[in-house]
Formats: C-alpha cells, structure tokens, sequence
C-alpha cells in the first residue's frame, strides 16, 4: 500500500515528464510540448486519487509542478545530452538484481536520469528532486544506484548529481559512494526489513510514538484513511488527511 499526498503527486507528475524524454534522442527532446504533457499526467493525480483535499490546494500543487517544468525549459542542462536506458527499462520493467541470492534479498530501483559521458565512456547519475527540503547526507538512494548501475550495465559510474527543481537551475553535484561501502550499508538495511518481515515485528526507531513513517499507515489499520484506487505497481493507495 501507498500513501497518496499533494507533494507526492507533484513529484510523479513532473518525474514523468522529465524522464519521459529519455526515449527520444537529445536534439528532439526540448521541441516537445512539455506542458502539454504536465496537462495529461496531471489528469492521473488529480482530485482526491492525487491526495488533494480542496481545489484551492490541488491549483496551488499544480502551480508549483509547471514553475519546475518551465524551468527544466529555460535550463534544460543534462536533458539535451546524451542518456541510456537500462536492459530492463526497454522492456518497461522495473530495474532489479539480486543483492543476496542466497537470502533472496533483490535490489530495484529506478534512476531518473543516466546521462552518458562520451568523453569517457561512463555514465553520470542524476536525480530530479522536487521536494523542498534537501536529501539528507545519509540517504540509501546514491548507494542503490550505485549498486544497480554497476550490476545492471558495463560502463562505470562516474559521476551523480541532484536537480532541486524547486529553486535551482543548475545540477547539485554529488560524491558517489565507494562500491563496497554502498553493498554493505544498503545489504545491512535490507537483512534489517528481512528480519522484521520473518518475524512479523516492526518497531518504529522513534519509539512507541511512532514517526511521520508509522503514523499514517498506523491511520490506514484504524480506518481512518479514504482508499482511492490502486497505484502504477499495483500498490493500494490512501489518502491520510492531516
């Protein structure tokens, strides 16, 4: 299951339209109509199945969402140059490995962006960010590209970087994790959730209060959230009023 949010539909409608130019070569990708596109993911979170609670909060959501496309338009940066798609991306799978076989622990994930470094034959990750906070220093999502790109592909990774299209025009560079630190902080989370799952125990970090995590899927078990429909992995989707 999934909890549906204003911002979590921001995010998904301008994700898409940004990642959706991966599969038309660099020189045609700025000469789409890419508001045109906002205007047909928008479609698919709008009202409440988009968590919006008033058509007041649902404009000013959308406000924000063209604000970012406009300005991928004015700076497009990474978007004119070369990428690729993974094996797995072409066959519109979501990409995926086993990070313990004998644990049967897989690893997916999904970058947003992998741009190709001809210069040097290597590949740079980026991610489009439209949240307003920066992502913390601690983060598991570089290491699981990381991880994934290096398993998936042949070419190495040699750079990454964040776009927060909130506020920036420019590409937030990033220090990629060392290879063996990143298997072993992500395969230390991963044995964590295995565990937990076996054992059917799942104590929250922040104790017995619970934390912005727990909470609104506590809210789900006591009936206190609106189901809205069933998400693009199939997840079942709530909407959790504040």
């Amino acid at each position: 299951m999934n909890i549906v949010s204003p911002a979590m539909s921001l995010g998904i409608a301008v994700h898409n339209v940004l990642e959706g130019l991966r599969t038309l070569p660099a020189e045609k990708r700025m000469e789409q109509d890419l508001f045109a596109r906002l205007e047909k993911e928008w479609e698919k979170v709008s009202g409440t199945k988009g968590g919006f609670t008033s058509a007041e909060q649902e404009e000013e959501t959308k406000a924000r969402a063209t604000t970012m496309v406009q300005r991928a338009i004015d700076h497009p940066g990474p978007l004119n140059k070369k990428t690729i798609l993974l094996a797995q991306e072409r066959e519109n799978k979501l990409p995926y490995y086993y990070l313990s076989e004998k644990e049967n622990i897989i690893l997916c994930g999904k970058v947003d962006w992998i741009e190709y470094l001809e210069e040097t034959d290597s590949l740079k990750i980026i991610d489009f960010k439209t949240g307003k906070q920066e992502e913390r220093s601690d983060s598991l999502q570089l290491p699981i590209y990381t991880l994934l790109l290096h398993t998936l592909q042949k070419r190495p990774v040699t750079g990454a970087a964040y776009w927060y299209l909130e506020y920036s025009d420019e590409l937030q560079e990033k220090e990629l994790p060392a290879l063996e630190e990143a298997q072993e902080k992500v395969l230390h989370v991963a044995r964590e959730v295995s565990a937990a799952r076996a054992t059917k125990t799942f104590p929250c970090p922040h104790g017995e209060d619970g934390c912005f995590a727990c909470t609104p899927y506590e809210r789900i078990l006591r009936n206190e959230a609106t189901y809205v429909g069933v998400g693009e992995y199939n997840q079942d989707l709530y909407m959790v009023e504040e």
